[in-house]
């Protein structure tokens, strides 16, 4: 009988590592991979950013300011990350898990909102309407703080305290797993996160056809000599903004669409991907010093 347990003990605890594994191997080296490569040219793009000076009354220097300050909230939660992927397991408690959970998804819409600011500011300038400026500096100040109290107040405590309300019954406190709440998702947070992935899509879409027209008007008006046009010159860093967007942004949330309303274990590995190439954006402020 003690022949036959032992084999029947350790097939348990095989089973019981493979269920309660928090990734395949090789998403999670690639994870690690990522969120490393995102730290590290994060904090070099903000530490070259930090040190630029413009007018502080400028709508687009606003939104940049701001922009930074997402970046570095959330460049701090990433080594818990990378410490994650790394061991394997999360040993900071669930609400710490939620935390850095939510921040990730913060970021991602409140960069969104800040690129929509910016080109949107320079989309006026192009067309020369006035009052694009704050009249002082407390004008700036006020507005950042109504964009994060939209986004602060209404995303996150729905983000930390929905999502792993209701845990499913095969998951406990000791699997010691994060970032997983995609089993738990209640219906209305799936609702809210396909609406906010929606309205990213569509926006983006509207600001991609006006930046095409911006740029069919320029290159009719200056067809011999474009590329030595400033007006040209300037809606490039605008291009590079929208494929920021592009990129990082709109594959992503297409995908979430599908994803909060049709969780599986193999989605959820392709949402953690996804979320990890949202992270890019930090790379942004390089835009500005091109």
């Amino acid at each position: 009988m003690c022949e036959d347990k032992g084999p029947n003990v350790e097939r348990m605890r095989n089973e019981s590592n493979t269920n309660d594994a928090v990734l395949p191997d090789s998403y999670r080296y690639a994870l690690l991979s990522l969120h490393t490569v995102v730290l590290v040219g994060g904090v070099i793009s903000m530490s070259l950013m930090i040190r630029v000076k413009a007018n502080v009354r400028s709508v687009t220097t606003a939104a940049i300011q701001n922009l930074i300050v997402v970046h570095l909230l959330f460049l701090l939660t990433l080594p818990f990350r990378i410490y994650y992927y790394a061991a394997g397991s999360w040993d900071l408690g669930p609400k710490f898990c939620k935390v850095v959970s939510a921040m990730i998804h913060a970021h991602m819409y409140l960069t969104f909102i800040f690129y929509v600011i910016i080109l949107v500011h320079r989309y006026l300038i192009f067309f020369r309407i006035r009052q694009v400026e704050f009249y002082r500096g407390l004008h700036a100040l006020l507005a950042s703080i109504a964009v994060w109290s939209l986004v602060l107040v209404v995303v996150v405590p729905a983000l930390v305290l929905r999502y792993g309300s209701h845990p499913p019954s095969n998951m406990t406190t000791a699997d010691n797993k994060c970032f997983n709440f995609g089993k738990s998702i209640s219906p209305a947070v799936v609702v809210l996160n396909q609406l906010f992935s929606a309205f990213i899509i569509i926006v983006t879409l509207a600001l991609a056809v006006c930046q095409v027209w911006i740029l069919r008007i320029v290159c009719k008006a200056h067809r011999e000599m474009l590329f030595a046009q400033q007006e040209f010159l300037a809606q490039i860093k605008s291009i590079y903004f929208m494929l920021v967007i592009v990129v990082c942004f709109v594959p992503y949330n297409a995908f979430r669409i599908y994803y909060v309303n049709n969780y599986t274990d193999s989605l959820q590995v392709n949402n953690e991907i996804g979320l990890a190439v949202t992270t890019f954006s930090c790379f942004d402020m390089l835009i500005l010093m091109i």
